[in-house]
């Protein structure tokens, strides 16, 4: 545990509550957060409390760190330094880096007439049923596999317009003409190489006849070997380039499609310039879908390859698309704490359309024990979810918790809460602000 003294946390009318005939000085804190091994009758850890132990006066007075007003060392005086909870400084420092309350920090009031006039108020958590599924946002996309982006190996100006939106084309089918004389030179080169490649693979051929006589060198066969190399990755090149293009004559070339499928995208017009490189059309096959899912960070322990998930689509509620999950990425997103899951799905109807919204529910292997508590309950501090729960009518405890879902007005939790515990609903957020750091310091505070 890691307890922080805290400030008041009921104040008599407005401002800080007095002690009379104490020179106007604020009245001790009416409630602290406590822990394991700390004097209740002095609030500083019982190990190092010279009241307890009247030896250690002499020490701690010794090294130069002691507070005659009080009779505490000044380091950690309760009434002098709230903030340090009666601790030294050391042990201050294992605390959570993520600055929210530890985990088990406990929270009790002076008296219980101060309980209750906080008005603190609790409900008992309720066992969930088992989870046996997991719910997420899902989304349709394109299979990144049967979509290519059809770009103009060379510029030029767009002479025609073979193919538009909605064309369902096959491999090689013509999708626009574009006039290039740029497109000219690269066919002469191409027939320049491919006639340098014959007469590189002839002259390899003669010279490892000439070595084997005797009648050359083998560096003269290496300068062979080397040629005929360099012939082959210019032509390699050459292809690459003018891979996309059809027939034509010396001064244009015909864009192809490169897969079959539908145009989905049409970037040029008659007459438009284009530059070598410039995505003109992109051409989706929707005869395979991906369903996107992400997976709360939370589940992932219980998601794997080839968990069946069932997919439900906001346009489409009477239908079910269920595949196996083939893929989960090997990173968190820090924006949504969500992790993404692919699900890939036949659609020969055509009935999954890109960029479709919905729910799907992954199968996993295990059910997972969760309660259920009123969304007032669950407080979120720092980046951490958290539950009070009553220990006594002056004493809670935070828990760390992890939400799995919300629901209307109730909140499935785990990690943190057993059903039948006592958790705070009214005041849960008086509770957190109390064991926030922020919130200590003059030794009371305005309470929201």
């Amino acid at each position: 545990m890691h307890p922080i003294f805290l400030a008041s946390m009921l104040l008599a009318g407005s401002g800080c509550a007095r002690l009379p005939g104490n020179d106007g000085k604020a009245a001790p804190p009416l409630a602290a957060a406590v822990g394991e091994g700390l004097c209740a009758e002095h609030g500083v850890l019982e190990a190092v409390c010279p009241k307890c132990n009247p030896a250690l006066a002499a020490v701690f007075k010794a090294k130069g760190d002691w507070c005659a007003e009080h009779g505490f060392p000044e380091s950690f005086c309760p009434i002098c330094h709230p903030e340090m909870g009666g601790r030294p400084a050391a042990m201050l420092s294992e605390a959570p880096a993520d600055g929210a309350p530890a985990d088990g920090t406990k929270v009790r009031f002076k008296t219980r007439e101060a309980a209750r006039l906080a008005g603190i108020q609790t409900v008992l958590a309720v066992e969930a049923e088992r989870e046996e599924t997991i719910t997420t946002v899902a989304r349709v996309v394109f299979d990144a596999a049967k979509v290519a982006l059809v770009s103009a190996p060379a510029e030029g100006l767009v002479a025609e317009i073979r193919a538009d939106v909605g064309t369902r084309v096959r491999k090689g089918t013509p999708l626009a003409v574009i006039q290039s004389p740029l497109i000219g030179a690269s066919r002469s080169q191409l027939e320049a190489t491919r006639a340098r490649l014959a007469l590189a693979e002839d002259r390899l051929g003669r010279q490892r006849e000439l070595l084997g006589g005797g009648a050359t060198s083998t560096r003269e066969v290496q300068e062979a070997e080397l040629e005929l190399a360099s012939a082959k990755a210019e032509l390699s090149a050459l292809e690459a380039q003018l891979g996309l293009v059809g027939g034509g004559n010396a001064g244009a070339y015909t864009l192809v499609a490169p897969l079959a499928g539908e145009v989905t995208r049409r970037e040029v017009t008659v007459g438009m310039g284009v530059d070598g490189g410039a995505p003109l059309f992109e051409i989706a096959d929707a005869s395979r879908m991906w369903i996107e899912l992400d997976v709360p960070e939370v589940d992932l322990v219980h998601v794997a390859v080839g968990n069946p998930a069932t997919t439900v689509l906001d346009t489409l509620p009477d239908r079910r698309f269920t595949g196996e999950i083939a893929y989960i990425a090997p990173s968190v997103s820090v924006a949504t704490r969500t992790t993404l899951a692919r699900v890939a799905i036949a659609n020969l109807d055509g009935a999954l359309r890109a960029n479709m919204y919905g729910t799907a529910r992954i199968a996993v292997s295990d059910a997972r024990p969760t309660v259920t508590v009123p969304t007032a309950a669950v407080q979120r501090a720092k980046g951490v979810d958290l539950v009070f729960v009553r220990l006594a009518d002056d004493e809670y405890v935070a828990r760390r918790v992890k939400v799995r879902s919300r629901q209307g007005n109730e909140v499935r939790v785990a990690e943190g809460v057993l059903p039948g515990e006592p958790v705070v609903t009214a005041g849960s957020f008086l509770l957190k602000t109390e064991t926030l750091k922020d919130s200590i310091g003059a030794g009371c505070c305005d309470v929201e």
